[in-house]
């Protein structure tokens, strides 16, 4: 139903219960003759009069005072040619109570073969006796309340000037017609049907909302309230339908931006993910409020490297953009409208291409779009081909911006809704956009800081992984989705002395960079510490010490560097598996348990003593020590592979078995295989499995000699050395082993203490072990030309690729490593 325009002075003091608001008044329709056909709610409520009480009786009886015939007649021809009448009147109520009221009678209309007049009437309101007359004698013609009378046919038989001006319709073309002759741009069968519902009925219908447009302003929707009202004769007899209208286009719009905005919220930005923000921009959009909408956004935004650049206060930007097709959607399936696809490059702006429309400038709204005109047929020639094909008609273009950062640019074109774009539509689209440019810095923030934690941590985890001889090793591991972001997780082999080797697995607590930059901390502690021969117990709390330290320094930061970088804690399971005897040494510090599959497929958890996770200080660790047979398998893990989606670790665990009790031979194909079974979709956590299949040092590789506390032994065992040299055909390096043999015993007998024990290991490196029982540790001299000794561990140094002192509980091993040709 059309409505009325509020004009400036009107809208001030209009409103559902303001003064000039008529949707309460008092309505009759009042024959030529001076009879009643026609008795409103109102009326009966103001006069206190049922319809039955006054239909069909003469008018001139609801005055309060004696009528005045001639006066009367003289209003009739008044609202006879058109003009219609105001004024004021004393009427008397049911109880005989008399009451003022401010009076209007309509211009005459034709109601059948009868002539007849709407009057209506408000008790009048002492603060507007001094408002002028013109006020009330214009009501009719200036009210913001658009009326009409429809007869039980529905066909107009009056309306006021209000809603002949805003419908469009001619007086004169609306009479003995019906609502939806004349406006197919409304809801009229809703309207009629509403219509036809209070003739049934007598039950009036208010403050109906709904949405279309006149002839007036076809070209922009409209919202209104509208309210019903039968009009009843004198035998209760429904005999037509009073209405009245309220435009309430702000309101509505505010609403209708209020709601999208809202749902907006909810639908755009779901994931930390640039791209599916942006497709969920363009979804979001169509069709609610355009037929096609694209998403281009920079290249520096969609690149992992890329931030602040394109600042608006940066100075100028580049004269032509590189941007990317980031999001598209359109009432047609395959979006045949679109010149570059999702993913392509598009260089699209407005003619003539200034890019400072991305960094300065404001939304540019095209409400009629000819492809004909000159700035689409120079460059465009392409796109003005799409828009004639496909009646795109009208557009709009909003600059994607957040943070002071220009991101792109968003798109809205209409081809199937004839509606053009407004500027009401305008404020809808900044909103849209504004809400998705928020979501996509955010997504390219985090897809930046997350792709260097990934790359850091990658860069920190080892390439390749060797377990000499002692093990054969396969390791996977899985940075967190997106969501979770990176963790802290990794894992090491660390080849030590005599064929033995470290196997580490530890998981930093926390996320991102920070996260990944304590774990390359640890990953270095953790094999300097290895690699100076620490029992596993023991390292475990010299790094819980550094942890410690690590979280004092930077408890002495400010606020905000602790909130971007403090260490709070790590677990970690440290082994050391000897070939040699097959004894596997481990400790574990708040972290889950290894897993071992026997050789014949049988699968356990051994009972290592759990500790504290790293960072708590104050207490101990405890070592335990199992013997693995050879082709053993040996499992570690993070809890990101067994917590899973349920957060079960028992559950993990139970499936961890399953995994690896497998036939596979191939270590590498088994990691791979266990990783997917147990992790089939991205979790929030790191994953990280380390397996290492053990093998042993046979006794044709070992040579192991007791050796007496006397120097005239040293002698004997440098043969004994020389000789198994020859027997492992190693003879290049039988003058090298037998000094370094001589001077390693010699440096025992004489300033150790027994038991002395010679050891020769044919493994990747040719390893010579004295053993003592004394726990002094060795060091190195450089001694002066004139001193008689001093140089037996300068020559070790320098004959051996490596050498070094590991402790035992009985005492201490002196080794040197020398590579085999």
């Amino acid at each position: 139903m059309e409505s009325a325009h509020k004009d400036p002075d009107a809208s001030r003091s209009a409103g559902p219960d303001g003064p000039l608001d008529a949707s309460t008044d008092a309505a009759a329709v009042i024959s030529a003759a001076g009879v009643v056909l026609g008795w409103t709610r109102g009326a009966e409520e103001l006069l206190g009069r049922p319809a039955g009480e006054v239909t069909g009786r003469p008018a001139a009886r609801l005055l309060a005072g004696p009528g005045d015939p001639v006066r009367a007649a003289a209003i009739a021809e008044r609202c006879r040619t058109g003009m219609g009448w105001s004024g004021l009147a004393a009427v008397r109520r049911g109880d005989g109570r008399s009451v003022d009221v401010d009076l209007r009678v309509s211009a005459a209309f034709r109601m059948g073969a009868a002539e007849c007049f709407l009057v209506s009437a408000r008790e009048r309101d002492r603060r507007w006796t001094s408002v002028g007359q013109y006020v009330l004698d214009g009501f009719q013609t200036r009210s913001p309340v658009g009326m009409a009378v429809v007869d039980p046919q529905l066909r107009y038989v009056w309306l006021n000037d209000t809603l002949e001006r805003l419908g469009g319709v001619p007086r004169e073309q609306r009479l003995g017609r019906r609502l939806s002759e004349l406006l197919p741009g409304l809801e009229s069968a809703a309207l009629e049907g509403l219509m036809r519902q209070v003739l049934a009925t007598g039950e009036p219908v208010t403050d109906y909302e709904h949405v279309g447009w006149s002839w007036a302003d076809p070209h922009r929707r409209h919202a209104y309230s509208t309210s019903f009202f039968p009009l009843v004769d004198a035998g209760g007899t429904t005999t037509g339908v009073c209405y009245m209208v309220l435009d309430v286009t702000e309101r509505w719009n505010a609403r209708r931006l209020l709601s999208l905005v809202n749902e907006a919220g909810t639908r755009i930005g779901t994931t930390l993910d640039v791209l599916r923000t942006a497709q969920e921009l363009a979804d979001f959009a169509v069709p609610r409020f355009a037929d096609f909408v694209s998403v281009d956004l920079l290249e520096h935004v969609l690149s992992a490297e890329g931030h602040g650049a394109w600042l608006s206060d940066a100075g100028p930007a580049p004269a032509r953009p590189g941007m990317r097709r980031a999001g598209l959607t359109s009432v047609r399936e395959g979006c045949p409208e679109a010149v570059a696809r999702i993913g392509e490059e598009t260089d699209f702006l407005l003619p003539p291409n200034d890019v400072d429309l991305l960094v300065n400038g404001d939304p540019v709204l095209i409400p009629v779009l000819d492809p004909a005109d000159g700035m689409w047929t120079g460059e465009q020639r392409e796109r003005a081909a799409r828009i004639r094909e496909y009646g795109l008609h009208s557009l709009l273009c909003v600059p994607m911006r957040a943070r002071n950062t220009a991101l792109g640019l968003t798109t809205f074109a209409r081809s199937a809704n004839p509606v053009p774009f407004v500027r009401d539509d305008v404020l809808l689209a900044e909103e849209l956009v504004a809400r998705a440019a928020v979501c996509v810095d955010n997504a390219r923030r985090y897809t930046r800081e997350h792709t260097a934690a990934v790359t850091l941590q990658r860069s920190l985890l080892p390439h390749v992984l060797s377990g000499g001889t002692a093990v054969e090793v396969a390791s996977s591991y899985l940075p967190a989705d997106a969501t979770g972001g990176v963790g802290g997780d990794w894992f090491d082999v660390i080849p030590l002395s005599g064929a033995r080797v470290g196997l580490v697995v530890g998981d930093v607590v926390g996320h991102g960079i920070t996260a990944a930059a304590s774990m390359g901390r640890l990953r270095t502690a953790v094999q300097t510490l290895a690699d100076m021969e620490m029992p596993p117990d023991e390292l475990l709390a010299h790094l819980d010490d550094l942890v410690l330290r690590l979280s004092d320094e930077e408890g002495g930061r400010d606020t905000a560097a602790r909130s971007e970088s403090t260490f709070t804690g790590a677990t970690c399971l440290y082994a050391v598996y000897d070939p040699v005897t097959r004894r596997c040494t481990m400790a574990r510090a708040g972290h889950p348990p290894p897993v071992v599959v026997a050789p014949d497929g049988s699968v356990r958890f051994p009972e290592i003593p759990a500790g504290p996770p790293l960072g708590l200080g104050g207490l101990g660790f405890e070592a335990a020590e199992i013997e693995l047979a050879e082709n053993s398998l040996l499992g570690l893990y993070t809890n990101g592979l067994i917590e899973g989606c349920d957060q079960d670790m028992e559950s993990g665990m139970s499936r961890l078995t399953e995994a690896l009790a497998g036939t596979e031979s191939d270590l590498r194909t088994l990691c791979a295989s266990a990783v997917r079974q147990l992790v089939p979709v991205p979790q929030p956590d790191d994953i990280a499995l380390l397996l290492a299949r053990t093998h042993a040092l046979g006794a044709g590789r070992v040579a192991c000699w007791d050796v007496p506390a006397d120097p005239a032994a040293v002698g004997r065992l440098r043969a004994e050395a020389t000789r198994q040299m020859a027997d492992w055909g190693l003879e290049e390096l039988a003058v090298a082993t037998e000094l370094i043999v001589s001077e390693l015993v010699t440096n025992a007998i004489r300033y150790a203490a027994p038991p002395f024990r010679l050891r020769l290991l044919r493994d990747t490196r040719l390893t010579c072990e004295v053993s003592d029982g004394s726990s002094t540790a060795p060091r190195l001299r450089h001694a002066r030309s004139t001193d008689e000794g001093g140089r037996g561990l300068f020559l070790v140094a320098q004959l051996a690729h490596r050498w070094g002192a590991r402790y035992t509980a009985d005492g201490k091993i002196i080794w040197a490593e020398q590579e085999i040709p």
